[in-house]
């Protein structure tokens, strides 16, 4: 009977451990902050883990594509909580990313930790990417997820 029980556990841990895996790292869906035809085209963002644990490094990844390089600007973050904004933040597009961004397609990736007073819920995220004339070339927004604790669900 032993022999029997084992299979099936392994079965279990292994999917388990697929099922965290999974909730660790996904696909979020975003919205452009307005009908705009934006120069830079956003095509996937990537929050890990999701949903976030307070007091524990997070990481945003934003795949996109250009249409002209990008020699430099600022890539402003803006968090808002019940539609209060809550946090905002400016960062060097350079510090980033390397520049100049060739024409062509990139992948930005920024990881912060969250403060551990964060309250769980959803919080509305809007990313906006600025040449160095102050031109907006993208902006997107999505929803962001901070959990209670370590392993929590994310359905």
């Amino acid at each position: 009977m032993e022999s029997q029980l084992h299979p099936k556990l392994n079965h279990l841990l292994c999917l388990f451990i697929l099922t965290l895996s999974f909730a660790h790292a996904q696909a979020t869906t975003f919205g452009y902050c307005a009908d705009v035809n934006y120069d830079v085209k956003v095509s996937g963002v990537e929050i890990t883990p999701d949903p976030v644990v307070r007091s524990r490094p997070v990481t945003f990844k934003i795949s996109a594509a250009t249409g002209e390089a990008i020699y430099g600007g600022k890539w402003v973050i803006i968090v808002a909580y019940f539609g209060f904004v809550v946090h905002k933040e400016i960062h060097d597009f350079c510090e980033e990313v390397s520049c100049p961004v060739a024409t062509g397609s990139f992948v930005v990736a920024h990881t912060q930790k969250l403060p551990a007073f964060a309250p769980p819920g959803t919080y509305t995220v809007e990313m906006t990417l600025k040449n160095e004339k102050n031109k907006p070339l993208t902006c997107i927004t999505f929803n962001l997820k901070i959990g209670w604790g370590f392993l929590v669900s994310n359905i």
